[in-house]
């Protein structure tokens, strides 16, 4: 699986990302689930808002640039809220609630998807 390194801090985002790319696998994203695993990301690209209607859990949320730098982060969005990155989001990094924190993730910070 792929991971998201922050290439600015040096650190681990997450381990284990997976890719929604697509119009129902962005749709369902992480809809209906019980939780997330730990260490592991949902990558929608292309996202520039979010939605965590009928989510049973809290997320943060990473809003990227095409280069995937930082352009939003949103701490802890709780079940049934929206969020949008106005001006140059182009794809949203969902986490457990406190990883973007945890590896110290910015506005502004560069990111980077490793295979």
């Amino acid at each position: 699986m792929p991971r998201i390194i922050d290439e600015t801090r040096g650190t681990v985002v997450a381990q284990d990302v997976r890719l929604a790319d697509g119009v129902w696998s962005r749709f369902w994203g992480l809809m209906g689930r019980k939780a997330l695993p730990n260490d592991a990301g949902l990558l929608l690209k292309p996202s520039s808002s979010i939605h965590t209607a009928f989510m049973r859990f809290p997320i943060d949320i990473v809003f990227l640039d095409r280069s995937l730098q930082v352009v939003k982060v949103v701490p802890e969005m709780k079940p049934f809220r929206v969020s949008v990155a106005f001006g140059g989001a182009h794809s949203a990094l969902e986490l457990n609630a406190g990883a973007a924190a945890k590896a110290g993730v910015e506005t502004g910070d560069q990111l980077a998807l490793e295979e």
